[in-house]
């Protein structure tokens, strides 16, 4: 087998599951996600393992072996899915703006579903299938817009709101991993930035502790995309 066979024998997308066996129980590589995704809802990825997903499904690690080779198959797989639960909120509709929106609206709902999923985006791009579907969805939508006739120019702007969103997301997640809702962690250190403040030499934060009106995060993230959205269409614009 030459190394390119053993790199595709390797992807877990196209390799076939063990044949079903009636005993102890019926296992599939379905319910061995959906078992490591309400563990990782409940605790985080920290609690995802072969071992914790086997037991919450009565099996040993080593059969679940026989469906996936390591915990980051398990994990693209997660992802993946939660990629098909994006999906089934229906096709991208509307102009481009409308169909760059409804994705990044999507992504955060799925984030807030799953506090973890942020945290297997960006890096290595994913190839599950229904991650391919999210990106041919979202090409398809611009594809041929005004303004979007080179793919090119398609793709700057998907991965422009990419950026963002992944950004904006896990700026939400590390205030919520403080283990302080944000009043008690303004509680905490209120004082010391006043303090601060009255030496004088942060002038402009005494600004934003006086003057700005700190919206809800859901305010916050309407719009900054907004911005980013502006932004895309002065350049298409030109």
């Amino acid at each position: 087998m030459s190394d390119r066979e053993k790199l595709e024998a390797r992807l877990v997308w196209e390799r076939p599951e063990p044949a079903s066996r009636p005993a102890p129980e019926p296992l599939s590589r379905e319910q061995i996600v959906r078992a490591a995704i309400a563990l990782a809802d409940a605790d985080g990825l920290a609690a995802v393992s072969l071992r914790k997903v086997g037991a919450s499904l009565d099996a040993g690690p080593m059969r679940l072996y026989g469906y996936l080779s390591s915990k980051e198959e398990l994990l693209e797989l997660m992802v993946d899915a939660v990629y098909g639960e994006m999906a089934s909120e229906g096709p991208l509709t509307g102009d481009w703006r409308r169909a760059l929106s409804a994705m990044a609206q999507r992504t955060r709902r799925a984030a807030k579903r799953h506090a973890w999923f942020i945290d297997l985006l960006g890096g290595r791009p994913h190839l599950g299938p229904h991650v391919l579907a999210h990106v041919e969805a979202t090409f398809a939508a611009l594809s041929g817009a005004p303004g979007f006739e080179h793919i090119d120019s398609v793709m700057l702007a998907v991965g422009t709101v990419d950026a963002y969103v992944l950004g904006a997301l896990r700026n939400e997640a590390s205030k919520l991993e403080r283990g302080m809702n944000q009043a008690e962690w303004e509680a905490v250190s209120g004082p010391y930035i006043q303090r601060m403040i009255s030496t004088g030499r942060f002038p402009m934060l005494a600004q934003v502790v006086r003057d700005a009106t700190h919206p809800s995060a859901d305010v916050v993230f309407e719009r900054g995309l907004d911005c980013v959205l502006d932004g895309i269409a002065a350049r298409l614009g030109r």
